[in-house]
């Protein structure tokens, strides 16, 4: 529950991360294989039970296990990330199931309400703060691949390289998440707010500006009137995204 102003400030960071990671999910058409890649936290979550250890320790384990296979075999056998996405996201979830169980599993799956402490609230805002940093200063290289990655070869970007960051940054942002959503709604945090952005907006800077500030207010609202209404917040969470992103469609059709 949040009973603080400080503790909306990971939920806050988090909501930046997963708009700006959100917005080039969507223009990647990553949209399904996003929500997939944050099943893959499973098996390392009940792994983390098994050994009683943090579990989002096991879960960010997991995910840059499980990003990293994704980005090697794709630029080795150049087959599509979502379809790796998909081999790897059904892998995990049948192995995770079988690891995890009782009311543990049911927190990994949806979130829970505790908050974090000091040392993992810091070190989550300076994951927040350096995966806002990346997508900032990586905008104009990820757009020219998203264009022509052999334009963007001939540009002298790394492709590979930039893939890599990317995914990181991609599956770092779901581990944070997990907390608060679980791993089966935070790919949503991720993919809704990022949505509607780019349904409203006209510019790159507006889908990016427009991600954030969705995700934020999905992210405060839920975690605000959770308690108030006695639901767990990060079903919440993403019913106000969604509810956002059904206003946009009324909004423009209106216009």
């Amino acid at each position: 529950m949040i009973t603080t102003p400080e503790q909306l400030i990971l939920p806050l960071g988090l909501s930046a991360a997963a708009g700006l990671v959100g917005a080039f999910a969507v223009m990647r058409r990553m949209v399904l294989a996003s929500d997939a890649l944050s099943h893959v936290a499973l098996p390392g979550i009940g792994l983390a039970l098994i050994l009683k250890i943090n579990p989002v320790v096991g879960g960010v384990a997991a995910l840059l296990a499980g990003t990293w296979l994704v980005w090697a075999l794709e630029h080795r056998t150049r087959i599509a990330t979502e379809a790796l996405i998909g081999v790897v996201f059904s892998a995990a979830l049948a192995v995770g199931s079988m690891l995890a169980s009782g009311e543990e599993l049911i927190e990994a799956l949806f979130g829970a309400s505790r908050q974090a402490g000091p040392l993992e609230t810091a070190l989550g805002l300076a994951a927040c703060a350096g995966i806002v940093a990346f997508i900032i200063a990586a905008r104009d290289r990820l757009v020219i691949t998203l264009v022509s990655e052999d334009l963007a070869r001939t540009a002298g970007i790394n492709v590979a390289r930039l893939d890599l960051f990317y995914l990181t940054a991609f599956g770092v942002t779901v581990a944070l998440g997990l907390r608060y959503l679980g791993v089966l709604l935070m790919g949503s945090l991720v993919i809704i707010p990022a949505t509607t952005a780019r349904y409203l907006a006209r510019s790159l800077r507006g889908v990016l500006a427009g991600s954030v500030a969705l995700a934020a207010v999905s992210m405060t609202a839920g975690l605000l009137a959770g308690p108030l209404l006695h639901v767990p917040p990060g079903p919440l969470v993403i019913a106000i995204a969604a509810g956002l992103f059904l206003a946009s469609i009324v909004l423009v059709r209106r216009r």
